[in-house]
């Protein structure tokens, strides 16, 4: 018998740490996971799950007007948001529960409270300790605000989810992923729409005509973004927010909502870290190795807490890594590599490999291939909205080394070609693919001139 009350304890009880926990105590070993508030963690609460549910509800605007040129009279549509904020809460609620059940019918204990490393091998939770053999940590990160006047009167994403009566302004602060789907969703459903944005366009990171097209597209659906501005103070007047900025012709703006989604910071302040020797970056994330092992031999650290790649399905495939390793005879790493990941803008974004920037400086000469459409369904509808898509293939070896795509069904379309990525498909094997016609995601099997090269 163990000298530990646990074989694994897990603080946090997120999409990385339930999978852990959940494998642990289904192997037979005795796991327990720590959570201060519902289990399910960001992606369920706070993030993938209720967003892309508002999402949902933001397209129906579009639907509707649509409708009218496919033979459909609907008049009268209305928006109760209570509704959408209530029918969202019960599917977390359903969720939550669903969760409860993986870890109780994996034997896994759930301890209720915030917990704190008292030792390498000792956890506290609300004034109780308990020993366990091997900790991981998978608390992930939490928005960060930043520090200036009147910051007080903003709100989070967090926030932003529950807002139950539609707001007429809406301003958003950011140009990252977060703050560009919540300007979609909140355009959406009929708010006016200002982004503000530091940079010159939106999405830094992303491929630049990635950037360009899903600019362009946001504009036409009513979104105002500001670039090249700052915030430099918040004041509150009556029922309205003042932001005075820089950058804009006008010194202020007045909204009624003001979001902040500049950033998030891991969530590892308070949990006695330091006194045990983890390891921490400058940002606060915690270092850890291939293995997701901290600089304390049996401590583990899985998902957005490690400020590597902040996605879901990546926090799963660390917290299965750590289970496998630790408890099935079974070690095994995380792929980094031609990870495919979707923005939930509207339009959505779908994207895997490189952007063409990356892959000049990585393969040097290169062929892009580009289509820029109408997609078919609008050809009836009448809506101004395209498709954009985007292949970067490596000369020298005709390997496709970068996909991108900005419209409808990006994301149901990339998840298929991210197979091929991990295949190494190359240009040929697009090719000689048979296209489903008519669909727009047969473009990327019948793309066949590259673009002329600039002063080419």
């Amino acid at each position: 018998m163990s000298q530990y009350d646990y074989d694994m304890i897990t603080i946090g009880a997120g999409s990385g740490g339930v999978r852990a926990s959940r494998l642990a105590g289904g192997y037979g070993f005795r796991s327990a996971v720590v959570e201060q508030d519902r289990v399910g963690g960001t992606c369920v609460l706070r993030g993938c799950i209720p967003k892309k549910l508002m999402i949902y509800a933001a397209h129906y605007h579009e639907y509707f007007e649509d409708a009218k040129n496919y033979g459909w009279d609907v008049s009268g549509v209305t928006l109760d948001m209570a509704r959408l904020i209530d029918n969202k809460n019960t599917e977390l609620d359903r969720l939550n529960g669903i969760y409860l059940n993986i870890l109780k019918n994996n034997n896994v204990d759930l301890l209720q409270g915030r917990g704190t490393i008292v030792d390498a091998h000792t956890v506290e939770v609300a004034g109780k300790q308990y020993t366990t053999e091997n900790i991981l940590i998978a608390v992930g990160g939490w928005p960060a605000m930043p520090d200036l006047p009147g910051i007080e009167h903003a709100i989070s994403s967090n926030e932003a989810l529950e807002i139950k009566s539609l707001p007429k302004r809406m301003t958003v602060v950011g140009g990252g992923y977060i703050a560009v789907e919540f300007a979609g969703i909140y355009a959406g459903l009929s708010s006016e729409v200002t982004e503000i944005i530091r940079a010159d366009k939106l999405l830094r990171g992303f491929d630049e005509d990635v950037r360009d097209f899903v600019g362009a597209e946001m504009t036409k659906k009513g979104v105002n973004i500001l670039s090249g501005v700052t915030v430099n103070s918040i004041e509150k007047n009556g029922d309205s927010l003042i932001l005075h900025i820089e950058g804009h012709s006008s010194p202020t703006i007045e909204t009624d909502v003001l979001m902040y989604a500049t950033g998030r910071a891991p969530n590892t302040k308070e949990l006695g870290l330091e006194g045990v020797g983890v390891k921490l970056t400058r940002k606060g994330a915690i270092e850890v190795d291939e293995w997701n092992r901290t600089s304390v031999a049996n401590i583990y650290a899985v998902g957005d807490v490690t400020d590597r790649i902040q996605l879901t399905p990546v926090a799963i495939q660390e917290g299965s890594a750590v289970a496998e390793t630790l408890f099935n005879k079974n070690p095994i790493t995380v792929d980094y590599g031609n990870v495919p990941t979707a923005v939930f803008s509207q339009p959505p974004i779908g994207t895997i490999g490189l952007t063409e920037a990356q892959a000049r400086e990585k393969h040097g000469a290169i062929d892009v291939y580009t289509s820029d459409f109408k997609p078919l369904v609008h050809t009836l509808s009448g809506r101004d909205e395209r498709i954009f898509m985007k292949l970067i293939v490596d000369r020298a070896s005709d390997l496709v080394v970068g996909c991108h795509m900005v419209g409808m069904d990006a994301a149901e379309i990339i998840q298929g070609i991210g197979i091929a990525f991990k295949a190494g498909a190359t240009k040929a094997d697009f090719d000689r693919t048979t296209g489903i016609h008519p669909s727009s995601a047969e473009e990327f099997v019948t793309m066949r001139t590259p673009r002329a090269e600039a002063g080419g």
